[in-house]
């Protein structure tokens, strides 16, 4: 054999050996492709893989998978791998700018392989990093699944070497498990939205409806009522005399009992009384008790409230109700801790805790003199504030269900789901009546669904008009949320951080406060 047929012979083998060697290194990284998508949904990681992989069997300088985004379905780089570091940083800024060949590919479906040199001469614009890293030839591919554009695949090389039918075709491959891989992981996340829709709508969730350990009896998570109930649990050990002020329907006596249940005196009586519901006549008596024969009618011995609850708390719900003639007594108790009962001229004392509430504006009602200005201000000692409903809407959900669940159990129904529809509805209702009115409502509607599905007469809910909107405009769960983060940021003069800053306000960290405020649209007067 001569020289030149033995050369010829070893440079066949050489090339021989290194088709197989391509061929074994494109089906290892389909077989890799393949194993990753049956394995694992996590996309950005399968896909980090597969551009590392085709880079590398290609030959190619740099290869990136790109994804529109959700809102303006630009492309952007998902998951990209380049020869050097420096690439690597820098790669962004190519799909940014570049826009002109992968937008034309995700646009018509169609694949674009040749020079970049020819889309300049097409007179259409690269970004100027394009020229100044050197690429010359490159092949965009679309990802492209059942008739739906999902992305592209783009790999680049700085050489002459154009990339050939035969690596295009290959490439293609590579791009179908591609968009495979994204549809998938488009599916995964769709259906993950449909549980979490589907969660939503279930009665019986975990039991996650308490606010906090503190206060079992008390139903919501929401940052102006975690504000309330953090003072509750401040003023709670002390024996000071607790104002909690409030809309009618608000809860005001559930965070009375939560107050004395994380007190000292938790063991002893928590006795309460309306004061709007006992007739003025009867009030004194009801307050601090009677003697036999004391008045027309009182023919036994009776024992008021604030002795009945010595060593314990008296709760007195409307205390703005309270005639002038009986605050003098009641802020004789407060200061003295002593009283009498009708009828008698014996003189006792009391260890008993006071808790007042009210639907009124006591400040108000001084400045008309229709309350005593040194009972107030015994009685604001520790003012707390309940938000009303419509402050809290995403409570609303939260209440819907423990409402269903407790009134399902008591009438024996078995009600698995509320239409988000209905719930919507519910969320964006201004509940004049608060929480007692939607406890209301539950419970009609219990007795109105025989069925699984909860059924709430929604024609019951009279429109209501929201502050600064229109009639019959409802306020969205966002626009409540933006309100009240403005209203805060504007008591703090704009303060984010810090120990008076609206977030240390609004119970929440800072950065989670900005969060909010970008999401919402929420920027400072005059920037």
């Amino acid at each position: 054999m001569t020289l030149g047929v033995l050369s010829a012979a070893m440079l066949d083998d050489v090339s021989s050996h290194d088709q197989l060697r391509e061929e074994r290194d494109r089906l290892t990284l389909l077989l890799e492709l393949t194993n990753s998508l049956m394995s694992t949904l996590e996309l950005r990681d399968v896909l980090t893989a597969v551009v590392q992989g085709a880079r590398r069997v290609m030959c190619s300088d740099s290869a990136v998978v790109a994804l529109p985004d959700a809102d303006s379905q630009h492309l952007r780089p998902y998951a990209l791998d380049c020869l050097s570091d420096r690439d690597l940083r820098r790669e962004s800024e190519l799909i940014d700018g570049e826009g002109i060949v992968a937008a034309h590919v995700f646009r018509t479906g169609k694949p674009w392989v040749g020079r970049f040199a020819d889309v300049l001469d097409g007179g259409l614009e690269l970004a100027p990093s394009w020229r100044e890293r050197g690429f010359t030839v490159g092949c965009v591919l679309p990802l492209a699944r059942r008739g739906r554009m999902l992305g592209t695949l783009c790999l680049r090389r700085r050489g002459d070497t154009r990339y050939t039918d035969d690596e295009v075709g290959f490439l293609m491959q590579v791009a179908n498990q591609i968009a495979i891989a994204v549809a998938n992981a488009l599916a995964y996340g769709e259906i993950h939205v449909l549980k979490d829709k589907l969660a939503q709508e279930q009665v019986y969730l975990q039991d996650e409806n308490r606010t906090e350990r503190n206060f079992e009896e008390i139903v919501g998570k929401s940052v102006v009522l975690r504000g309330a109930l953090r003072s509750a649990e401040t003023v709670a050990p002390t024996d000071a005399t607790v104002l909690i002020c409030g809309e009618t329907g608000t809860g005001k006596e559930l965070i009375a009992r939560a107050i004395h249940n994380l007190s000292p005196r938790r063991s002893r009586a928590f006795v309460k009384l309306n004061c709007a519901a006992i007739p003025t006549g009867l009030l004194e008596s009801e307050l601090f008790g009677h003697e036999k024969g004391a008045f027309t009618g009182a023919i036994a011995q009776r024992i008021g409230r604030f002795e009945l609850a010595n060593g314990g708390t008296v709760f007195l719900d409307e205390v703005g109700e309270i005639p002038l003639e009986l605050q003098t007594k009641l802020l004789r108790v407060l200061q003295e801790r002593e009283f009498e009962r009708l009828g008698s001229g014996r003189t006792l004392r009391t260890d008993a805790r006071l808790i007042a509430a009210t639907n009124r504006d006591l400040g108000a009602l001084v400045n008309e003199q229709k309350f005593r200005a040194d009972l107030f201000y015994r009685l604001n000692v520790f003012p707390i504030q309940v938000p009303a409903l419509h402050a809290r809407p995403e409570d609303i959900p939260l209440l819907v269900r423990h409402f269903v669940q407790h009134y399902a159990r008591r009438m024996k129904r078995d009600i698995e789901t509320i239409p988000s529809e209905t719930m919507e509805a519910l969320t964006r209702y201004r509940w004049p009546g608060n929480v007692r009115e939607l406890q209301n409502l539950m419970e009609r509607a219990v007795i109105l669904s025989p069925g699984p599905v909860l059924r709430v007469p929604l024609g019951d809910l009279e429109a209501c008009m929201t502050d600064g909107q229109p009639h019959g405009k409802a306020q969205t769960l966002a626009d409540a949320e933006r309100s009240h983060i403005v209203a805060t940021l504007t008591d703090t003069k704009w303060v984010v951080a810090g120990a008076r800053g609206a977030a240390a306000r609004l119970g929440m960290n800072r950065s989670t406060l900005q969060f909010r405020m970008k999401k919402l649209g929420i920027i400072r007067p005059g920037n």
